[in-house]
């Protein structure tokens, strides 16, 4: 970095946080130093982490995302129906049963299924939870950003309206000074 920008970011740091800019912590330098370089703080951090997840990463979000769907559940009891419906009401009579009551093939299907389906689930929901937390990351870094910008203009207007306001007592004092004078000529021409 340039010295004119490590000059703006201790200064950036002191001015608004009241610190040095060495005693920040991460977050707080990321904000400065978007600041000092005049960068914008946005960015989609849930385009970023998807740009980056495995193939692995995606396959368990597909997966969540079906095996967490109504669709799934209303497709699975249908499956199940079908299945107790075949082995009880249709194939009994012809002898071929293939799981008969108390449907044990069924229950070992049902146990895999569950036993593959959540740790992938988990997965997912790991993958999830790190998306928020870079998210509220993110987050803090634009409302900091935000806040310090807010602190930055109310310097400006007061600087402004400190400026003005001594304009206008400069003004007003040569008008007094005017009025003075006028008041005094006109008690030496009443005077006379």
């Amino acid at each position: 970095m340039t010295l004119a920008i490590d000059l703006e970011r201790e200064k950036l740091s002191r001015d608004l946080l009241g610190e040095g800019y060495a005693d920040l912590d991460e977050a707080e330098r990321d904000v400065i130093d978007e600041m000092a370089r005049e960068d914008t703080t946005v960015e989609n951090v849930s385009e970023a982490l998807d740009e980056q997840a495995s193939f692995w990463d995606r396959m368990a979000d597909r997966v969540a995302a079906i095996g967490g769907s109504w669709t799934f559940i209303f497709g699975f009891f249908s499956v199940m129906i079908v299945w107790v419906a075949l082995n009880v009401a249709l194939l009994r009579p012809l002898n071929l049963v293939f799981d008969p009551y108390p449907f044990i093939f069924l229950n070992l299907i049902l146990s895999m299924v569950a036993a593959i389906q959540a740790p992938v689930i988990m997965m997912s929901q790991n993958r999830q939870a790190k998306k928020d937390r870079a998210a509220a990351e993110h987050d803090y870094s634009v409302n900091l950003r935000a806040e310090l910008e807010i602190m930055s203009l109310h310097d400006k207007l007061d600087a402004v309206h400190s400026t003005r306001l001594h304009e206008i007592l400069a003004a007003q004092g040569e008008v007094l000074e005017q009025l003075r004078a006028q008041v005094a000529a006109l008690h030496e021409t009443l005077a006379r």
